[in-house]
């Protein structure tokens, strides 16, 4: 008898392919914790990604791009201008770079600190979405509101003008079962709910399931969508 040939499943290589799959696990997990996956934006983080792989992910229907460094979006976004995507600023963002970050992005996820919130208040010439980033898990390394500041900030934010206080957002330490971050993800829902405000940005390539179980409103996803990165310099903030 001929044995017959192993069947295997085509290789998964375009953005498009790579998004429609994170599109089915996103409506999965969405439907696990009984929500809609329509209450779940997905922002594409571009970091280290050409212009041609963002024009292929709005072609495939993403709305939403994100960027970690101002430098890499400015050599990026200008050419970009004619897609239909808000632009998501999800990287640390240093004071001194504050104008350009203005002038790229329509929305800042990653206000760590109250003197970047005065910086960008200043600058700004329009009312500009933000996120409070809040290190929940108190890492040393991240950038961040520790938790029981953040009533406070986000009532200092609320009295600044241009400036919208959407939600929160938060990076979850790198582990290697997703399980381990939900108590974070829980935590920083609670102090969504306690401030009345409507956005969570939590869960990357690695662990945005658990967060969507745990409330998330926006998943930071890159090298899921993406591919790998030419050079990769791993962290928390790779998406």
């Amino acid at each position: 008898m001929f044995a017959l040939p192993e069947c295997r499943p085509m290789p998964v290589t375009t953005v498009a392919e790579r998004l429609a799959l994170i599109r089915e696990r996103v409506a999965r997990a969405a439907e696990r914790a009984g929500r809609s996956p329509a209450e779940v934006t997905i922002v594409a983080v571009s970091k280290s990604f050409p212009a041609q792989a963002i024009e292929e992910a709005a072609a495939a229907g993403i709305a939403h791009i994100g960027e970690n460094r101002v430098q890499e979006a400015a050599a990026k976004i200008p050419s970009l201008r004619h897609l239909p995507v808000t632009w998501h600023m999800v990287g640390h963002l240093q004071t001194n770079k504050v104008k350009t970050a203005l002038e790229l992005f329509d929305i800042i996820q990653s206000m760590d600190s109250l003197r970047l919130a005065e910086a960008l208040s200043r600058r700004a010439e329009r009312a500009i979405p933000v996120l409070l980033e809040v290190s929940v898990a108190g890492e040393a390394s991240k950038f961040g509101f520790p938790p029981e500041e953040v009533l406070g900030a986000a009532e200092a934010v609320a009295r600044l003008p241009h400036l919208n206080v959407r939600g929160l957002m938060t990076i979850a330490p790198l582990v290697s079962d997703p399980e381990e971050v939900r108590p974070v993800f829980r935590e920083l829902r609670r102090l969504r709910d306690a401030l009345g405000l409507a956005e969570l940005s939590m869960g990357m390539t690695d662990d945005f399931e658990v967060a969507i179980e745990e409330g998330a409103t926006l998943v930071r996803i890159g090298r899921a969508i993406f591919g790998e990165r030419l050079h990769p310099e791993r962290s928390r903030r790779d998406s």
